[in-house]
């Protein structure tokens, strides 16, 4: 049965979009995990492009994009699996599987 238009939406079903100010950026890091993860998703699938290996410089150009904190973003990235990054931490890399 679908919710009519006068029932509020619960988070998970509204997306990240009210995790983003009305300039694009985010707000906030979420501390709740499955709330960050659906963030660290929406991060993955809208800045970083499959089969395209990123030094640690383009990665945090990406993020700041969207937040001043760009270490703890790409931190959690890679933390969450959303991307890999190489022994010596110079570059990055998209992770293709899905979970």
């Amino acid at each position: 049965m679908s919710q009519s238009s006068t029932e509020p939406r619960t988070r998970s079903q509204r997306g990240v979009a009210d995790l983003f100010t009305a300039a694009g950026r985010l707000a906030a890091i979420p501390r709740k995990t499955d709330r960050r993860e659906q963030l660290l998703v929406h991060l993955t699938e809208t800045l970083f492009s499959v089969d395209r290996d990123y030094t640690e410089p383009e990665v945090n150009e990406l993020l700041l994009t969207v937040h001043e904190d760009c270490a703890a973003l790409r931190r959690y990235l890679v933390i969450a699996g959303h991307l890999t990054r190489t022994r010596d931490g110079s570059g990055y890399r998209r992770v293709t599987t899905t979970r």
